[in-house]
């Protein structure tokens, strides 16, 4: 290429780069990846929110491009769901029947149907190693074909587009020098000298100590030592040595971005937490486009990367020689245009075709099998005649579906579904503690604080306890990063850690207690009482406490969420969840997803002494919600590790909420058996010869070497919106999500909207994240827990140098190494209503309509007369 020719390219495109903002074109980019927060306060996300204008399958073609990721079950997945009887054959060989008509074929409807029932047996896809004379004459014929039949290829980077010409390694190594760097900066509580000048930015720290750096070249060094002092002008620089057309600049952004996904996604989390660092991703952008640019100065300009037509052709050859009972001979007897034909099936009708056809399948079947167990019981059930003692409100997890069945079992009890946050968008700050906590979905931000408080002598003297407490932990860490001090701690702490390691290891269960009980009779936590009442402060960003008109909308909303508006019974238990296990990085994933990967016992603490003061229930009276005033509202916690429901907050009870409250007290231990019997023999590796499954429980909570202390939300499958009485006497398995509604209270389907943009879409991104680390371990997932390693205080890497890994574990989706545990389907959402509210809902919720359009999510609905339409 000519000089004059080369800069006239780059003076165009600096013209177009500088006509639209580059700041417009990073956000755009920004879409294929998703913000991450720290793991402490695990939030599942889905790891596609930003591409769901697009269809699964063209988002799932891109990155198998791309980053060579399957996003789709593979063959061994759906060949375990078929054999287990989960993929029944007729919805596939329906599937097949819409997909073949389709397509414009231009051969007989009969053949090409053969073709694609032999592809889809899901044998070995065909050899390419086929030879002989005959080949090559009829790949020949064929050449022209390829350019009608081949679509776009998606745009690399420079440095993966090498490794794919000479296997160069620069990808791999501009990946490490990231990592590297994005350590440094991220760093929150575990390197001992921190970053110097952190609190410019990401581009301007590196920019001071790259040119020290022992791992670059010393040429290298002096060229990005040389850059722009703004990141903005950096990044614009370097794509313009690099020379990308304009055309392409957002998805060869996008390309670096999903190159480390997991660091990317923290940038991009840190620049939506603060306006001082809302430039946080460009600045990562621009480091690493900088880096590439200087790797790759030698090996520029890159030869056209050419697919020859043998390499392309070959695969589509051989589909027929193998699924068509084509041999090459018959082949090359077809005409031009049938020899077109021929490949063109072949080609459309590829892996990602095939996988998305069996899993679709899956996901008809499974919605099958909902439907008539719905349908089934739902006429053979009736209200129950017994008048109700208690009604506890669970939250929507999974994993309090088994645990409200075998409540209900046991007594004159109802539960009720609704999102774990109760619609409370409060931040929370425990007693003593000097952080708070953003207690609602992640999608929303607080809107005031609630602090838990004690009388000043009692907060004071708690304090003091715990502050001896922590000074322990403090002291130890000091030693162990002093020279002199970390010389003579082995001798210090090694016969206590002795013993506490021996302890934990051998009688994990006893160890455990004790260590709870010397702490917590140690602390002796003071009774507490909330911030409920609004109070003018000017050391907080949000108010504290809640107005009398907040008190009142909130409880309203809450009431009318969880369709609890009347008929109250003496005793209403507002139950929220967390888990409790030891040793578990990710113990925040087995938290509430609705409270931000926190318990959700606050929460419920919190509405439910709003429900009990009596301005606020004259309110309500006034609006037609009763609340007698026999009934009293408690608040409780299910610890989903244990399968047990502690109190948290039980105010002075009326003699028919007493009688309630003994009630629930006299058949806890009996439900929490049951649901532990039903739970534990799903964990893998369990000693069968166990004799108490709540005991067998708490062990898996407080073995420290235990990876697998719960299933979490595994195998979730469904989120179900109606009245209880549509599954009450269902066995859903623990994997449906179900939240109370009922559409006659809901004339303008205010109550349903709510609960789609709210729960649902927390619904969604725990369901793909599950999906998405399942499916595609290695890039969505965190691999091995047994070899993670716990990085810079926010999340986990494998070894010491991979990507920040954002997804779940494989523990909490694998059953063994060879069979998945999670069944990854796409939340089927059913909404119990008239047909009309759902064709409201769509009309009115476009990103709604959005991810059932494209298949992001699957949507079946259940009229007033218990009829089941599918809308996806």
């Amino acid at each position: 290429m000519s000089t004059t020719l080369t800069l006239a390219k780059s003076y165009s495109l600096e013209n177009e780069l500088y006509s639209q903002n580059l700041n417009d074109l990073v956000k755009a980019a920004s879409e294929v990846i998703a913000p991450l927060g720290p793991i402490t306060t695990f939030a599942a996300r889905n790891p596609w929110m930003g591409l769901e204008q697009q269809p699964f399958e063209e988002v799932a073609r891109r990155l198998k491009d791309v980053m060579d990721v399957d996003i789709y079950p593979n063959n061994s997945i759906l060949q375990s769901a078929r054999d287990r009887g989960e993929i029944r054959h007729e919805f596939l060989d329906i599937l097949l029947q819409q997909w073949l008509d389709s397509q414009t074929l231009g051969i007989p409807h009969d053949v090409a149907e053969r073709f694609c029932r032999t592809a889809l047996s899901m044998e070995p896809s065909p050899s390419k190693a086929l030879e002989g004379p005959e080949l090559k004459k009829l790949v020949k014929k064929a050449s022209h074909l390829r350019y009608q039949i081949n679509g776009k290829r998606a745009v690399k980077t420079f440095s993966q587009r090498l490794v794919q010409q000479s296997n160069n390694t620069i990808a791999k190594d501009l990946n490490r020098h990231m990592i590297k760097w994005c350590k440094l900066f991220l760093d929150e509580s575990q390197a001992v000298w921190s970053m110097p000048s952190r609190e410019d930015g990401f581009y301007q720290a590196w920019q001071r100590l790259i040119k020290f750096d022992p791992a670059l070249k010393s040429t290298v060094r002096k060229q990005l030592n040389d850059g722009p002092e703004k990141a903005e002008d950096a990044l614009m620089k370097a794509l313009l040595e690099l020379e990308i057309p304009f055309s392409e600049v957002q998805e060869y952004l996008e390309a670096h971005l999903l190159a480390l996904p997991g660091w990317a996604g923290m940038m991009l989390w840190r620049s939506q937490q603060s306006s001082q660092e809302d430039s946080l991703l460009q600045e990562y952008l621009a480091v690493r486009v900088s880096m590439e640019s200087a790797l790759m100065k030698p090996y520029l300009p890159l030869p056209e990367q050419k697919i020859e037509d043998k390499d392309f052709l070959e695969p589509l050859v051989a589909a027929w020689v193998q699924w068509g009972d084509m041999p090459i001979s018959l082949l090359s007897q077809l005409s031009a245009t049938e020899l077109k034909a021929h490949l063109t099936l072949a080609y459309r009708f590829d892996q990602a075709v095939r996988q998305r056809l069996w899993l679709e399948a899956w996901e008809k079947t499974y919605e099958d099998q909902i439907m008539k167990m719905i349908t089934s019981k739902q006429l053979a059930s009736g209200k129950k005649e017994n008048p109700v003692m208690a009604q506890v409100v669970f939250c929507i997890d999974v994993r309090s579906e088994p645990f409200r069945r075998k409540l209900e079992q046991e007594g004159p009890f109802e539960t009720f579904g609704a999102a774990g946050f109760f619609g409370l968008p409060i931040e929370t700050t425990k007693l003593g503690s000097q952080h708070s906590h953003d207690s609602l979905p992640v999608m929303f931000k607080p809107q005031m604080k609630v602090k838990e408080t004690s009388s000043e002598l009692e907060f004071e003297q708690y304090q003091q306890r715990d502050h001896a407490a922590k000074s322990l932990s403090t002291t130890f860490k000091t030693m162990k990063h002093n020279l002199p001090s970390s010389l003579i701690l082995p001798e210090i702490s090694g016969p206590w850690l002795g013993l506490q390691t021996l302890a934990r290891s051998f009688i994990p269960r006893r160890a455990g207690s004790a260590f709870h009980k010397i702490k917590k009779t140690w602390l002796r936590k003071p009774s507490t009482k909330l911030s409920l009442d609004h109070e003018h402060t000017l050391d907080c960003a949000l108010p504290v406490g809640f107005s009398d008109t907040e008190k009142v909308y909130y409880v309203r909303q809450a009431l009318k969420m969880m369709g609890l508006t009347k008929h109250f019974a003496p005793l209403v238990v507002i139950c929220g969840h967390g888990s409790h296990s030891t040793n578990n990085p990710y113990s925040s994933s087995l938290d509430c997803g609705a409270c931000g990967g926190t318990s959700s016992g606050f929460n419920a603490r919190v509405l439910a002494a709003l429900c009990n003061l009596p301005k606020v229930r004259q309110s309500l009276a006034l609006e037609g919600i009763l609340i007698p005033e026999e009934t009293v509202f408690a608040a409780a916690e299910h610890i989903t590790t244990v399968d047990e429901l502690k109190w948290l907050y039980v105010p002075d009870l009326t003699e028919t909420a007493r009688e309630a409250f003994d009630q629930i007290e006299t058949i806890l231990v009996k439900v929490s058996q049951k649901a532990n019997a039903e739970r534990i023999p799903q964990l893998p590796n369990i000693n069968f010869n166990y004799k108490d499954p709540k005991a067998e429980a708490e062990r898996f909570a407080e073995d420290w070497s235990e990876v697998r202390p719960e299933w979490g939300l595994a195998r979730n499958a469904a989120f179900i919106i109606g009245e209880r009485n549509l599954t009450r006497d269902c066995d859903l398995n623990g994997r449906v999500f179900l939240h109370n509604y009922n559409w006659h209270d809901d004339k303008n389907s205010d109550l349903l909207a709510a609960i789609i943009s709210g729960p649902g879409t927390v619904s969604q991104w725990i369901n793909l994240q599950y999906y998405a680390s399942t499916v595609a371990p290695h890039y969505y997932g965190s691999g091995n827990k047994a070899t993670q390693t716990v990085t810079a205080g926010i999340g986990v890497m494998q070894g010491n140098a991979s990507d920040l890994l954002f997804g779940l574990p494989w523990q909490s989706v694998m059953q063994s190494d060879k069979e998945v545990y999670h069944a990854p389907l796409r939340l089927l959402v059913v909404i119990q209503s008239p047909r009309d509210y759902v064709k409201r809902i769509l009309n009115q919720n476009q990103d709604f309509r959005q991810k059932v359009q494209n298949g992001w999510l699957r949507l079946a609905s259940i009229d007033p007369e218990g009829n089941w339409e599918s809308w996806s």
